[in-house]
């Protein structure tokens, strides 16, 4: 484990490494998310291994690890009964001219593991298959517009999304200009939307929860609207999905949409993910109907046997062994733990836990409660040096009692260390440099 004097850890080994790789991969990452500057300066890990719910580092620390892949390994690293169905199929081919039976079985797994849809299509990215919904649901409408949800921070990396934020370079302005946005919870807000832009709008496209539950009939609200007002309701269940349950949210709630996008925990850390939806809808990307054809999903890798034969161990596993469950129980002995260890430190008001017990976030908050990138900078920095990486507090199923209790033990020290800053109004001194930065801003 890292040491707990945050003075005296250092990275060396993997500083020289995000050098390298900033020589060789813009931002020094494959993924935004994963960039060194969102963990303090000189204080970003490369990793060399992962086994179960750690990872090991190119210094040689080993650390307790939280939203391990971006939320995508939920049953811990390297998990036996994904490398073993994995492993079956390595020696049997990856890609063929034709598809290959374990289309067929893992489309035929995923609809009995998800029931509220009839047809499914497996990609590789998250962004593969939202952008594919929103096709879709333009084709079937004949609309050019796509609603999203304003306070769910990513759906896609392609144009009619980025176009959104502030990383909106290279987009043309009237592509941005077909999305517009509704606020989660506020059905008034999203008919007036619906009706301000009448019969121009071909989807709402929403995370179905996210840091707060649905309000009351909010989901059913939507549903109502969605058909009322002619357009697809579409959810993206990238995180709800297996953490909310099986089903995903969609299954948790009993509210059906017409399109629904997976991915993440899918495959365990293996590339797939799936567009699931109504049969008139999906059937328009085949070849049984009549209508024009909708360029649906054509990816060369899309059906790749190892990553379908790992979504397929996933589900049975999630299943049999009751993952959703396992993961709500740690995440609520982590959320009590960290809680009272902030409250006993004094920052009870500042290190502040937002979500669902199985997908924990955390915000830091500063002497007047405004969020404040440079006590996360501290908050991260005394983490890292007790040897737990968590940009965030999603769990995994393989996590132990231990490991949870020792993370708490981490937190309670950084806490003290976030007191005293506070007590200072400046974390300055604690934070070892500039702070950590929010992925989407328009400067580097």
């Amino acid at each position: 484990m890292g040491t707990d004097n945050s003075e005296e850890f250092t990275l060396p080994r993997s500083r020289t490494a995000n050098e390298r790789l900033h020589a060789v991969v813009p931002g020094g990452a494959h993924t935004y998310a994963k960039g060194d500057d969102q963990y303090p300066e000189d204080l970003a890990p490369v990793i060399s291994h992962g086994l179960g719910p750690h990872v090991w580092d190119i210094d040689g620390n080993r650390y307790i690890e939280y939203g391990s892949g971006m939320r995508s390994v939920s049953l811990g690293h390297a998990h036996p009964r994904v490398l073993e169905a994995v492993r079956r199929e390595l020696d049997r081919g990856s890609n063929f001219v034709r598809p290959s039976i374990l289309e067929v079985e893992a489309a035929e797994h995923f609809l009995a593991t998800v029931p509220t849809a009839e047809m499914v299509k497996f990609g590789k990215n998250g962004s593969d298959v939202t952008t594919a919904a929103v096709r879709l649901a333009r084709a079937a409408t004949g609309r050019p517009r796509v609603a999203v949800c304003g306070d769910h921070p990513f759906f896609s990396v392609d144009d009619w999304f980025i176009g959104t934020t502030p990383m909106s370079a290279g987009i043309p302005a009237a592509t941005t200009e077909l999305t517009v946005a509704f606020p989660y919870g506020d059905l008034a807000a999203t008919e007036e939307l619906l009706t301000r832009y009448r019969d121009e709008i071909a989807c709402l496209i929403l995370e179905p929860a996210g840091h707060t539950e649905p309000p009351p009939g909010y989901l059913a609200g939507l549903r109502e609207l969605a058909d009322r007002h002619g357009c697809v309701l579409v959810f993206d269940e990238m995180i709800t999905g297996f953490r909310w349950s099986e089903a995903g949210a969609q299954g948790l709630y009993g509210v059906v949409p017409d399109l629904s996008t997976f991915g993440k925990a899918l495959g365990n850390g293996f590339a797939v993910s799936a567009l699931a939806g109504r049969r008139d809808l999906m059937e328009l990307g085949g070849l049984r109907h009549s209508g024009d054809r909708v360029f649906l999903l054509s990816t060369t890798h899309g059906a790749e046997t190892h990553s379908l034969a790992a979504a397929m161990a996933v589900q049975t596993t999630y299943t049999e062994e009751g993952i959703t469950a396992r993961l709500h129980a740690l995440g609520e002995r982590l959320a009590a733990g960290v809680r009272e260890a902030a409250t006993c430190a004094g920052v009870g008001d500042h290190l502040v836990l937002r979500g669902r017990a199985s997908n924990l976030v955390f915000a830091t908050l500063d002497e007047n409660g405004q969020a404040s990138q440079r006590y996360r900078t501290l908050f991260l920095r005394r983490l890292l040096a007790g040897g737990v990486l968590a940009p965030s507090f999603v769990v995994s199923s393989a996590l132990g009692d231990a490991d949870i209790d020792r993370t708490v033990d981490v937190v309670a020290r950084a806490c003290a260390v976030y007191r005293k800053a506070l007590d200072a109004a400046d974390p300055t001194p604690w934070t070892g440099g500039r702070p950590v930065k929010p992925v989407f801003r328009r400067f580097a």
